[in-house]
């Protein structure tokens, strides 16, 4: 192990960097803040300077521990503190920080080369809430992928998102208060000739100021983040990009030929409609270099990536309550479908298909029912609207509201029910599994998970209910 003794640009301030040995993955090197030293970014003081070492050439990610005392998410005002940081005076991306606990983070530096190097954290007061006044940082590593790792292909060509700036919904650097990027991963799979690979990538976001409104967000999809995939290029055999291949979601969810400008092999994008839709002509100054590193699993909805990451949901909800997108408490009733208070609701994912074409103005899905021992009422995921059933054959994520303080000890069967939109076209659905069944604690955390469930359960014309689940 070899130590590097690091300074800050006070140089009252020591930190100790050390370089670890090379894990287990070949072509991945790592340089880590050891002895839980802290580094404090400051409003009006010099940015703070970190020095560290790349062994082999490649693409950088950094992973580091970040809180921001007296900001917090869900007050108008006082949303969060912004760290730009720079490698070699190269920006690399903004780091939005809510809340004084530490919340770890990964973000992408991209392309460093092997030799010495410099981190510069600066605090951006112009986007930070007025009151904050301090980052604090700790737990800093930086990990660089070489080409021949395992995941160099999907960080080399990972995009960089640029902010959002609508006039219409407010001033400059909006992703600051709203709508922020929280997350993104990759998915890849055979391209469209031999020898292949198509690599798309997709962001979370802490909520979507236009597009699917927020009752219907918590029915369909099982949360109130907004997740898109944003991008996707083809690199051949030698991971090399297929010229033109690449394209990106753009406004109206319409899929574009990329014809923007790249910063090494990183495609430049930015965030341009009110439901996070892509431009791909850059005029923003505030970026988001999300680690893409993540994957999900070929059988897991996309909402297993907030479940990867449970502090989503904290900040999902925290957003809700800010923007008044939940309904007063003295209001509170399953009956009606305004969102109430996120820790009422089940969240759950559903495994399912169905025997025919289920697209059009008519289709069939499924709503997911609760019964508790308390009665006989059943609460159902899509509030009695048809159209906010579960129509899509994927593993998805739902919720059903249910009465204020209700546990998972409190539910005593969980069903499937068939919904018809339009002219029913007689289609059978099989359920197949819940993935698994949570509620949000008192801190917005999702709680252990009590509720997985395999089989196969048939709702049809002649039995458009049926039970999934019974304590």
């Amino acid at each position: 192990m070899r130590v590097v003794r690091l300074l800050t640009a006070s140089a009252a301030v020591a930190t100790t960097v050390a370089m670890l040995a090379a894990p287990a993955m070949a072509g991945v090197d790592q340089a880590q803040a050891a002895h839980g030293r802290q580094i404090q970014v400051r409003r009006d003081h010099s940015d703070v300077r970190v020095p560290f070492v790349v062994k082999r050439s490649g693409e950088a990610l950094i992973d580091l521990n970040a809180a921001a005392p007296g900001t917090d998410w869900a007050v108008k005002g006082g949303e969060s503190a912004v760290v730009s940081i720079y490698v070699d005076n190269r920006y690399a991306t903004d780091l939005v920080v809510s809340g004084d606990q530490p919340l770890h983070r990964q973000l992408a530096l991209g392309r460093v080369s092997a030799g010495p190097h410099q981190l510069r954290l600066h605090f951006a007061g112009e986007r930070s809430a007025a009151g904050s006044t301090s980052v604090r940082l700790d737990g800093v590593k930086v990990t660089t992928y070489a080409p021949g790792s395992a995941d160099y292909l999907a960080l080399r060509y990972a995009p960089i998102v640029h902010g959002r700036a609508n006039p219409e919904l407010g001033t400059p650097d909006q992703n600051a208060t709203t709508d922020t990027p929280l997350i993104a991963w990759h998915e890849s799979g055979p391209g469209t000739a031999p020898g292949r690979t198509k690599l798309t990538y997709s962001v979370v976001w802490s909520n979507e100021d236009g597009g699917t409104n927020t009752p219907a967000l918590m029915a369909r999809w099982g949360r109130t983040t907004d997740i898109e995939w944003i991008y996707d290029v083809e690199v051949d055999e030698h991971g090399n990009r297929v010229a033109g291949s690449d394209t990106y979601q753009a406004a109206n969810h319409q899929t574009l030929h990329f014809s923007g400008k790249y910063e090494g092999d990183h495609a430049l994008l930015e965030t341009c409609t009110s439901n996070n839709n892509m431009c791909d002509q850059v005029t923003d100054p505030m970026r988001f270099f999300l680690s893409a590193l993540a994957t999900r699993p070929a059988d897991q909805a996309r909402e297993h990536m907030m479940d990867t990451n449970p502090w989503t949901y904290q900040i999902m909800s925290k957003e809700m309550i800010r923007e008044g997108k939940i309904e007063a408490a003295s209001d509170t009733t399953p009956a009606t479908p305004e969102v109430s208070d996120q820790r009422n609701y089940l969240y759950a994912v559903v495994k399912k298909t169905t025997d025919r074409p289920n697209t059009g103005s008519s289709w069939v899905g499924v709503a997911l029912g609760v019964r508790l021992k308390s009665g006989a009422t059943v609460y159902v995921s899509n509030h009695v609207d048809p159209t906010w059933s579960i129509q899509r054959d994927d593993t998805a994520a739902t919720t059903v509201e249910l009465p204020p303080g209700t546990t998972a000890d409190d539910i005593e069967e969980i069903t499937a029910n068939r919904v018809v939109v339009g002219t029913d076209n007689g289609a059978v659905v099989h359920v197949t599994g819940i993935k698994r069944g949570f509620f949000l604690g008192q801190d917005y955390l999702p709680q252990p998970s009590f509720l997985s469930w395999n089989g196969d359960v048939t709702v049809d014309p002649a039995t458009p209910s049926a039970v999934l689940w019974r304590r």
